[in-house]
């Protein structure tokens, strides 16, 4: 049987695991993804910033439940809160998925909360006031306890937290999941997500011993093969280890754990020469259609791509579902062989206790 955790319950979701979202999975949280991880029982996300106006996002939510089709599976939308000159319509976002239906988001980023009660109070085109709003779950990732804190006084509905190992902004304190997530036990009343270095059963129970509700994964999921990006790249994946990913803009205090490749390289040498570096001397390296072009062309080196340090633990790339259905097994085993380590004390009538034997001497 699966395992079963506050999380499945929430979202009704079959095995304990999220798809991640995030504005780092852009170009790769789209429908053949999402829904595929759907299918496989596990939580699908689309990365709304992946598609370039709300309408576009209206298809990519519609094409991704006729992918589902019958299985019922479940998927939400991730919107990101970016820092920006001129940002994106994250409202008009919101409402069209609000208006097809979706009912899981995850937000992350900037100040959330209007965004967050957008969604928890929306009304849908064509209801009426009376009418009561429906259901929705907010997951919020974030990277301190303190924030964490912060989103559960916001009203979401599970937390996704953040530690070191993960792609993409970690933040600029280094706190690896490890101690992170066991703070966030001792912390937080609402359920959490464990994210940052997590690729397999391993990682699942010891997300779970730690108090969490489940695992994120963009790393893992980016190397499967319904992930639509080049072949080469998920081979590149399975070819590297934990010591392939670089931080960049750690100078800019904007930390970003990326690919280590011939532009990442780059982009450090720029921050650490005599002086510095602005963003506007890097802009050219990091832009995103660069990175865009990797994915597409299967060029490793092309541009700058995010990456956790949970590629040291892929050497395959299997399908979503193998690799759901195997991460379950490989955590239950793992909790059913913990769980063989507490050995019964021997009653009176048996003769003495061990702990009664460790007192006398």
């Amino acid at each position: 049987m699966p395992i079963a955790t506050e999380l499945t319950r929430i979202l009704g979701i079959k095995y304990p695991i999220v798809q991640g979202g995030e504005s780092w999975m852009q170009w790769v949280g789209t429908p053949p993804l999402a829904a595929a991880v759907a299918v496989s029982g596990a939580l699908g996300m689309l990365t709304a910033l992946t598609q370039p106006s709300p309408d576009a996002l209206r298809e990519a939510i519609r094409e991704t439940r006729k992918r589902i089709g019958a299985s019922h599976g479940r998927f939400g939308v991730n919107i990101t809160l970016l820092p920006s000159i001129n940002p994106p319509d994250y409202a008009g976002y919101a409402k069209a998925a609000l208006d097809e239906g979706v009912d899981i988001f995850e937000t992350a980023g900037n100040n959330p909360k209007p965004l967050i009660e957008f969604i928890k109070t929306y009304r849908p085109s064509g209801s009426g006031d009376s009418d009561p709003v429906p259901k929705r779950f907010v997951i919020h990732k974030c990277v301190t306890v303190k924030h964490a804190l912060s989103g559960q006084k916001m009203g979401v509905d599970v937390l996704s937290i953040d530690g070191f190992e993960c792609a993409g902004h970690p933040g600029e304190d280094d706190i690896g999941g490890l101690v992170l997530l066991a703070r966030a036990a001792k912390e937080l009343s609402i359920p959490y997500i464990a994210s940052g270095g997590f690729a397999d059963g391993r990682g699942l129970a010891a997300a779970l011993s730690l108090g969490a509700a489940g695992v994120n994964m963009g790393t893992r999921f980016m190397c499967t093969a319904e992930s639509p990006i080049h072949q080469k790249i998920k081979e590149k994946i399975v070819a590297s280890t934990e010591k392939d990913t670089i931080h960049i803009f750690r100078t800019l205090r904007n930390t970003a754990r990326v690919y280590r490749n011939a532009v990442s390289t780059e982009v450090v040498r720029l921050e650490r020469r005599p002086g510095g570096a602005e963003f506007a001397d890097l802009r050219e390296l990091v832009a995103g259609a660069r990175g865009k072009k990797v994915y597409e062309t299967g060029d490793h080196d092309a541009g700058i791509w995010s990456a956790g340090i949970a590629v040291g633990l892929i050497d395959d790339i299997p399908t979503c579902d193998e690799l759901v259905r195997r991460i379950d097994r490989d955590a239950a085993d793992v909790i059913k062989r913990m769980y063989g380590m507490i050995k019964p004390e021997l009653d009176s009538e048996n003769g003495p206790s061990a702990s009664q034997v460790k007192a006398k001497l």
